[in-house]
C-alpha cells in the first residue's frame, strides 16, 4: 500500500512538472521542468511495476536537478534549496526500507531482499553535500571598505544646530541624516539598551485605510522631543525621560478615500524677534491628512491663531478640483527666510481631475501667500490671484525639501502627474519637470536649474527623496553638491549651484513598445553612481518550492519585459526596479567629513497591467484607498492594476537578497560594499532568523562615532552598523515594525538613538504606537 501511495504521489508530481513545463517551454522557457515531469511518471510506472530500476532512474533526477541547478544559479543556496529541496527529501523517502523491500528480489528459499540503495544515496550524499557547501557561500556578498580619511575636518553642516539636537527631518536644513556625535560608536554600541519607552495612544483602527503608517522622526529641541502621528496628533515629550509634556489632537478625521495615513514629521520654528516665554515665540507646524497646516504654541501645543485663520493654513485654497481625501500634506514643510514652504501629495491614479502639484511660500507667522511655484506653469511665481487657480495635475512633491540659505535655494524632489502610467497628453512643462530635482530661489520661487532623472515616467519613478547637501572635495576644490537617490536606484551627484555633474550621468537607449496613444522616450539617463540591479531573467524566479517557483517562471515569461522602463502594457508588464523604489523617502544618509553615503537599497519588482475604461467595474461602496490592486484612473481611457510582482504563495517571485546595506564613496563614485539587510522572522508562521536580505521602507542616519542605525527592513529590529565596512554591530527587537528614520541626541552628557516603532500598511509589518529610546548603560 504505502508502495502504491507513493506511486501516486509521484504521478500527481509529474503530471504537474509535465503540463506546466509543456506551459513553460512554449513560452520559450527552461526545458528543465518538462523533463523531470516525465522522468517522474516514469518513475511511478516503474513503482507499480516494482521494479528496482525506479531507485536508479530517480538518481539519475537527483544529480541531473542538481547539476542543471548549479548551471542556471551556482552555489547560492537560497536558490538551491527551492530548486532540489523535494527532490531530494522524495529521494531519502524512496530510500526506507518499506519501499525498497517491495523493489527487490526475492531467493528460492522465498526470503526478500530490498533494492540497493547505493545509487540513490550516493545522490542524495553529493546533492545534500553541495547544500552544505552552498550555504557557507554568499555569492550575493560585496566586501570592501569606505576610506577613512577625515576629508574635510570642518565640514558645513547646514543650519545653526547644537550637536545635541535634531531640528529638521534629516537634522539640518542639509537632509544629511548625520549627527556630530560619538559617545556611541562602533567599540560600545554592542551595549546599548533600553532607556526609555512611550506609547502616543495612536494606533491603527480598523476603518483605517492599509497604507497607514508611522514614519515619523522626531524633532529635539533643547530639552523636548516634538513628533506627529499617523492620525495628525502633535506629541512634545521629555527627551530625557519620555515623559509627555502635551498632545494636540488636529481631529482630522477618517477618510476611506486617503491613500495615505501618515505624518513624517512636524517643522519647528524660533521667532527672532519674539521675546522669550511669550505665546507662540517658539511653534510646531503640524501637516495633516484633511490637507490644513496648524501652528502651535511649542511649549503648550496650544493653537496660534495669529497664524493664518484661528491657527489654521487651508492648503487646498486655489486648487482646481478638491474631492476630500485626494490632496494633503504627509511630509514636514521647511522653514527659511521666514517662509514656510509645503508641497502636498496627491493620490496616485485616481482620477485625471487631480489637483495641482504647487510649491507654495507662505509668511511664517501670518500664513500670508508670499510665492507659489507651480510645475505646470512655471514661469509666474507671483501669488496666484483670488478667484484663480492653478494647474490641474501638474507635478507634485510629497516628500521634504532641503534648502541652502547661503546660496538662497530649495531644492524640491518632484513626482509625476497623474495616472503614473498613462503619458498621453502631458504638457511640455509637465515633460520637462516630472520625476525631477528642481531648484527654487527662496525669495521668489523662480527656478533656478532642474534634474531630470527619468524622461516621459510611466512608471511611478517620481523622486522620493530629500536631497542631502554636502560640500565634496575634487581636485582640491571643495564644490557645494547634492545627493539625490531615486526610486531606480541612482545616485545623482550634482553641483547644487547649477545642477551640473560631479559624477558622469549619460543617457542609454531605452525599450519601445508603448500603447498606440502613447509613446516612450529613445534614451533614458543613469547615473555612473547607481544602485540599479541588473535585468531579471528566468533563473532569478523564486518559491519555497519547485511548484510555486515553476509558476513564477510562467508568470514571468508571460509578462512583457525588457528590462528597465519597459513600458506599460495591456498584457502585462514587469516593473524592476518597482514602485517601492530601490531608494524611497528614507533616502541615504551622508558624512561629510569623509564624504561617504550609507543606504538600504531595496529590489522588490512589481508588475502593472492596464485595463481598458470599459473593463472596469464601478466602485464598490466599501473600497479602500490604496495603490495597490486596481487603479481606476478616472477619466482616462485606461485604469491600471498593479502591485508586488509575487508568487502563489505570496512571496516575491524573484529571488533573495531583496534589501542591503551599502556604502559608497561620493568623491569617486564607486560601490564599497553590499551586505544582505534584515531576515524572514517576522515574514514566516515560524520565527526564523535566516538573513535573506529582506525589503524595507525607511531610512538611515550616521554618526561621526563612525556607526549609521537603520530599522526599515521588515523583521521588526533596529540595527547598528560600522560605517566603514557595513557589517552588523548590534540590534534591538521592537515592539511594532521600524519603519521610520531614527534620529539621536544628547541630554546633558549622555547620547541617545530613537526610533518610532509603529509598522507600515504597505509592507504588512506590525501596528504599534512606540516611541524607544535607547543609551549606554
Amino acid at each position: 500500500m504505502l508502495l502504491t501511495l507513493t506511486a501516486v504521489l509521484f504521478a500527481i508530481i509529474g503530471l504537474v512538472l509535465t503540463g506546466g513545463g509543456g506551459w513553460l517551454l512554449s513560452l520559450g522557457g527552461s526545458p528543465y521542468y518538462l523533463i523531470t515531469g516525465l522522468a517522474f511518471l516514469v518513475t511511478a510506472y516503474l513503482l507499480l511495476r516494482r521494479s528496482s530500476a525506479a531507485l536508479w532512474l530517480y538518481a539519475v533526477i537527483v544529480l541531473g536537478s542538481l547539476g542543471w541547478a548549479i548551471w542556471e544559479v551556482g552555489f547560492d543556496w537560497w536558490q538551491l534549496g527551492p530548486r532540489g529541496g523535494i527532490i531530494v527529501l522524495l529521494g531519502l523517502w524512496l530510500m526506507l526500507p518499506a519501499i525498497r523491500r517491495p523493489l527487490g528480489i526475492a531467493s528460492p528459499t522465498g526470503i526478500r531482499y530490498p533494492a540497493s540503495a547505493l545509487p540513490l544515496a550516493v545522490a542524495s550524499i553529493v546533492a545534500i553535500a553541495v547544500a552544505g557547501y552552498s550555504m557557507t557561500q554568499d555569492p550575493h556578498d560585496l566586501a570592501g571598505e569606505l576610506p577613512t580619511n577625515v576629508v574635510n575636518a570642518t565640514p558645513a553642516l547646514g543650519g545653526n544646530v547644537p550637536a545635541g539636537e535634531w531640528h529638521q527631518y534629516g537634522r539640518t536644513p542639509f537632509g544629511q541624516r548625520y549627527s556630530p556625535l560619538d559617545q556611541i560608536n562602533t567599540d560600545n554600541v554592542n551595549t546599548m539598551k533600553v532607556a526609555w519607552q512611550y506609547q502616543t495612544g495612536d494606533v491603527k483602527l480598523p476603518d483605517d485605510v492599509g497604507e497607514t503608517t508611522y514614519q515619523v522622526t522626531p524633532l529635539k529641541i533643547g530639552d523636548t522631543l516634538y513628533m506627529c502621528t499617523p492620525h495628525n496628533w502633535a506629541i512634545a515629550i521629555d527627551a530625557a525621560t519620555g515623559k509627555e509634556k502635551w498632545k494636540y489632537d488636529s481631529n482630522s478625521g477618517m477618510n476611506s478615500d486617503r491613500q495615505h495615513q501618515t505624518c513624517r514629521g512636524v517643522t519647528y520654528y524660533a521667532d527672532p524677534v519674539a521675546t522669550a516665554g511669550t505665546t507662540c515665540a517658539t511653534r510646531v507646524y503640524l501637516p495633516t491628512s484633511d490637507a490644513r497646516l496648524i501652528a502651535l504654541d511649542a511649549e503648550t501645543g496650544d493653537v496660534c491663531t495669529s497664524f493664518a485663520e484661528n491657527g489654521v493654513l487651508r492648503l487646498e485654497q486655489g486648487m482646481p478640483y478638491n474631492p476630500a481625501g485626494y490632496y494633503y500634506s504627509t511630509s514636514p514643510p521647511v522653514i527659511t527666510d521666514e517662509k514656510i514652504i509645503i508641497g502636498g501629495a496627491v493620490n496616485d491614479n485616481y482620477s485625471i481631475h487631480s489637483q495641482s502639484g504647487v510649491i507654495r511660500a507662505f509668511d511664517v507667522k501670518t500664513g500670508a501667500l508670499i510665492w507659489n511655484w507651480d510645475s505646470g506653469n512655471p514661469d509666474v511665481t507671483t501669488p496666484l490671484p483670488e478667484g484663480q487657480v492653478y494647474t490641474v495635475n501638474s507635478p507634485n512633491s510629497w516628500s521634504v525639501f532641503s534648502y541652502d540659505d547661503a546660496l538662497g535655494l530649495v531644492y524640491i524632489p518632484l513626482g509625476n502627474r497623474v495616472p503614473d502610467q498613462l503619458g498621453m497628453g502631458r504638457s511640455e512643462h509637465v515633460e520637462k519637470y516630472s520625476s525631477s530635482i528642481v531648484a527654487l530661489d527662496i525669495k521668489t520661487g523662480a527656478v533656478r536649474w532642474v534634474r531630470q532623472t527619468v524622461h516621459h515616467d510611466l512608471w511611478d519613478m517620481d523622486v522620493p527623496a530629500q536631497p542631502a547637501l554636502i560640500d565634496i572635495t575634487k581636485d582640491g576644490a571643495t564644490i557645494p553638491a547634492l545627493v539625490g537617490p531615486t526610486k531606480q536606484g541612482d545616485i545623482y551627484v550634482l553641483d547644487r549651484r547649477n545642477g551640473d555633474p560631479l559624477i558622469g550621468i549619460k543617457e542609454i537607449p531605452a525599450p519601445t513598445g508603448a500603447i498606440p496613444e502613447d509613446f516612450t522616450a529613445p534614451t533614458q539617463p543613469i547615473s555612473d553612481l547607481t544602485f540599479s540591479p541588473p535585468p531579471l531573467t528566468e533563473k532569478n524566479m523564486w518559491g519555497i518550492s519547485m511548484f510555486d517557483q515553476l509558476k513564477c517562471r510562467i508568470d514571468f515569461l508571460s509578462l512583457k519585459y525588457e528590462g528597465r522602463y519597459t513600458p506599460p502594457s495591456l498584457q502585462g508588464t514587469l516593473v524592476y526596479p518597482g514602485n517601492f523604489g530601490t531608494f524611497n523617502w528614507g533616502s541615504v544618509a551622508v558624512d561629510p567629513e569623509r564624504q561617504v553615503m550609507f543606504g538600504m537599497p531595496t529590489y522588490l519588482a512589481f508588475t502593472s497591467r492596464l485595463v481598458p475604461r470599459d473593463q472596469i467595474p464601478p466602485k464598490g461602496e466599501d473600497e479602500k484607498a490604496s495603490e495597490q490592486g486596481l487603479n481606476r484612473n478616472e477619466g482616462a481611457p485606461y485604469g491600471v492594476f498593479m502591485g508586488p510582482f509575487l508568487g502563489p504563495l505570496g512571496i516575491p517571485c524573484q529571488a533573495p537578497p531583496w534589501g542591503y546595506v551599502a556604502g559608497a564613496d561620493l568623491a569617486s563614485g564607486k560601490i564599497a560594499y553590499k551586505h544582505k539587510n534584515g531576515t524572514v522572522m517576522d515574514m514566516t508562521p515560524l520565527p526564523l532568523p535566516f538573513k535573506v536580505g529582506v525589503p524595507g521602507i525607511g531610512g538611515p542616519i550616521i554618526t561621526k562615532g563612525g556607526v549609521a542605525f537603520l530599522g526599515a527592513a521588515v523583521d521588526d529590529y533596529i540595527r547598528a552598523y560600522d560605517v566603514t565596512t557595513g557589517r552588523e554591530l548590534w540590534e534591538g527587537r521592537l515592539p511594532a515594525g521600524g519603519q521610520a528614520t531614527p534620529m539621536t541626541y544628547t541630554v546633558g552628557e549622555k547620547q541617545y538613538v530613537l526610533i518610532v516603532a509603529g509598522g507600515h500598511g504597505s509592507v504588512g509589518t506590525k501596528p504599534g504606537d512606540y516611541v524607544i529610546a535607547y543609551t549606554l548603560p
